[in-house]
């Protein structure tokens, strides 16, 4: 069953990452657009993962109750919902319509990563990371075509007397209405719930050797699992926001950015099987010493690269992605082992809550950091920042092997 729950992931994640690149490649621009300022231009994001963090808690609940499938999939279609709304708003020139659209899209984007966690529901404790990494890489897939797209897609808009930025929102509505049709069909039986009818041998093995009758209380991890989430998060969608528009400032059009974009959304996701391995060969704490600097290697090299150089921006974002996902990876296989069954699901859905709003505060922040100051300011800044991860870990992993 864990296979079979594997191969639908898989499906879903495909189709869902192509609906992720619409939002990051050209929502900024679109605001651009309608309000005529750049000021403003990482509101799109924040407006975003404030969606993400609300679907977040729903999702959670839902799954909590009702398992996995009716969860991720009402995320994906509010997701469709949004992008629809999305492409409306910039036919009518409404910017009130497209942030309420955008928020709404959010759920999209929530769906496509709270199902890392469905992969994890019916894994052996020490599969927990690669399981975990083999639904995040098939993100991939998707979140590589979808920029590559922006320039076709923006033709059809164009063909259908739309804004030629809409493209990719009306690729990602259809994207997002697959995906959870993926789920409801055929995510049957649903893993968290079968997880929890495993007989009491099973499910006290799955989950790290603790009896049946255990408190369902979060184990003392949890707090440095969602520490390196939250900054992975903050400083990839800071930085992340903020690169189209820079290129843009210096001569480049929609497809030059989309192709860097296209590259960092591969390099957040295809590092995701040795990220696991990694993670459950050495430890978390170890990987979250190698999350925290290649995150502060990635910030450098972004503010370090000149403005013309599309190779040295795209060797930034490349780093960029790598660094979130081995945050990803790691923060996720912490708190799922500090998190009993009973109450996993609404844990999971609180910690990316916490992820979402990081996300919000670093698009929002973005823009006005670049605005008053520049961009290798921020890149500078959001480097050094995810390096607080690093000693937190350590001495997280160090009060845990003092113990008896």
């Amino acid at each position: 069953m864990q296979k079979r729950t594997l191969t639908v992931l898989l499906v879903s994640q495909v189709l869902s990452g192509v609906g992720l690149a619409a939002g990051v490649t050209v929502a900024g621009l679109l605001a651009g657009q309608l309000l005529h300022s750049t000021s403003l231009s990482g509101l799109p994001i924040a407006l975003l993962t404030a969606g993400a963090a609300g679907a977040a808690v729903v999702i959670g609940r839902v799954s909590q109750r009702l398992g996995r499938r009716p969860g991720l999939a009402a995320g994906y279609l509010t997701g469709a919902l949004g992008g629809a709304g999305v492409v409306t708003a910039a036919a009518l020139g409404n910017p009130a319509l497209l942030f309420v659209s955008l928020f709404l899209y959010g759920a999209g984007t929530t769906s496509n990563l709270q199902a890392r966690y469905a992969g994890a529901d019916l894994a052996a404790p020490r599969q927990r990371a690669r399981a975990t990494s083999t639904v995040i890489v098939a993100t991939t897939a998707g979140g590589i075509a979808g920029p590559l797209l922006a320039t076709p897609a923006g033709h059809l808009a164009t063909a259908l007397h739309l804004p030629e930025l809409t493209g990719l929102f009306l690729l990602s509505t259809v994207a997002f209405t697959l995906a959870a049709l993926t789920l409801l069909i055929w995510l049957r039986p649903d893993p968290l719930l079968l997880a929890r009818a495993l007989p009491a041998a099973s499910a006290s093995a799955s989950d790290e050797g603790a009896p049946a009758d255990s408190p369902a209380r979060p184990g003392p991890g949890l707090p440095v699992g969602v520490l390196v989430l939250v900054l992975s998060q903050l400083v990839m969608v800071a930085v992340m926001t903020m690169t189209p528009i820079h290129m843009h400032a210096h001569g480049f059009g929609t497809a030059a950015s989309g192709l860097v974009i296209a590259l960092h959304t591969g390099s957040m996701y295809l590092p995701s099987p040795l990220a696991g391995r990694l993670v459950d060969r050495f430890g978390a704490a170890a990987m979250s010493v190698v999350t925290a600097g290649t995150l502060l290697a990635a910030g450098v090299a972004a503010a370090l690269a000149p403005g013309h150089s599309i190779t040295l921006i795209t060797v930034a974002l490349v780093l960029l992605g790598v660094g979130w996902n081995f945050g990803l990876v790691t923060g996720t296989a912490i708190v799922t082992d500090s998190t009993p069954l009973a109450t996993r699901a609404k844990v999971q859905g609180l910690v990316d809550v916490a992820i979402a709003v990081a996300g919000a505060v670093g698009g929002l922040a973005s823009g006005i950091v670049v605005a008053t100051t520049s961009y290798p300011i921020l890149a500078v800044l959001s480097g050094a920042l995810a390096f607080v991860a690093a000693p937190a870990a350590i001495v997280a992993a160090r009060r845990s092997s003092a113990r008896p």
